[in-house]
């Protein structure tokens, strides 16, 4: 079984955070180029999980639009938030106090050479984790996220969203969950690109905001269950 260091940030800064997992996964690659040159002594693979929330943040991925962008430099200051052209995939997102990121720095190679799987792996996460509260998370197809399915009153919106990077199938970026943030903040640009579709929270389906140290403790539960990993709590300094 492979081993995971998992490690909760707390409240960081993205930018700090977006640099922490630059450095882990290039020591995670160095290690993989040395091991291949080299037969013994191996260096180890250390696979993480990282926890944080965020202030107030728009991430505009590598394939993203900055027209999805909705609001002024100047608007951007005046609601204390920040606006980064990120190198994971996917289109814009918003990140803020309340909501539960989650960035895996994995070595495929020891998992499965597979981007696809490993997507729908992190999605399976969340919707494990929803199903604890009583919300049932769906996919729909050519989407990546976790949904909830429209009703007689409220649209398809989304719950969870996903950008990733992979170099020599290293993974950085995550997902982020929607727990008990200000969903006004998503106002402020067409999420993920998609104009059609809202957002939503556990708190806005619930009407009450939860405990996030419960909702993280889950994420991290579910994570190991179906990734078939053991994780080590292990702290981590910027």
């Amino acid at each position: 079984m492979q081993q995971v260091y998992f490690t909760d940030l707390g409240y960081t800064p993205y930018l700090e955070t977006w640099q922490l997992q630059e450095q882990l996964m290039q020591k995670v690659i160095s290690s993989k180029l040395y091991n291949r040159q080299n037969i013994e002594p191996a260096q180890p693979i250390h696979n993480r999980l990282l926890f944080c929330e965020h202030p107030h943040v728009y991430t505009l991925g590598k394939s993203g639009s900055e027209k999805n962008l909705l609001i002024t430099a100047d608007e951007l200051a005046q609601h204390q938030a920040t606006f980064f052209r990120i190198n994971r995939g996917g289109d814009i997102t918003y990140h803020g106090p309340g909501q539960c990121v989650g960035y895996p720095i994995l070595d495929l190679d020891l998992f499965f050479n597979d981007v696809h799987k490993y997507m729908r792996y992190l999605e399976e996460v969340i919707i494990r984790t929803i199903a604890h509260y009583g919300i049932e998370g769906i996919r729909i197809p050519g989407l990546t996220g976790v949904w909830l399915a429209a009703t007689p009153t409220k649209p398809e919106r989304k719950i969870c969203a996903f950008g990733v990077r992979l170099s020599r199938w290293v993974t950085m970026h995550g997902w982020a969950l929607n727990v008990n943030n200000d969903l006004s903040f998503f106002n402020h640009i067409v999420p993920c690109g998609i104009s059609d579709k809202a957002v939503t929270s556990i708190q806005q389906e619930l009407g009450y905001a939860v405990e996030i140290s419960e909702t993280k403790q889950l994420l991290k539960l579910n994570f190991a269950h179906v990734f078939e990993v053991e994780t080590i709590d292990a702290q981590l300094a910027f």
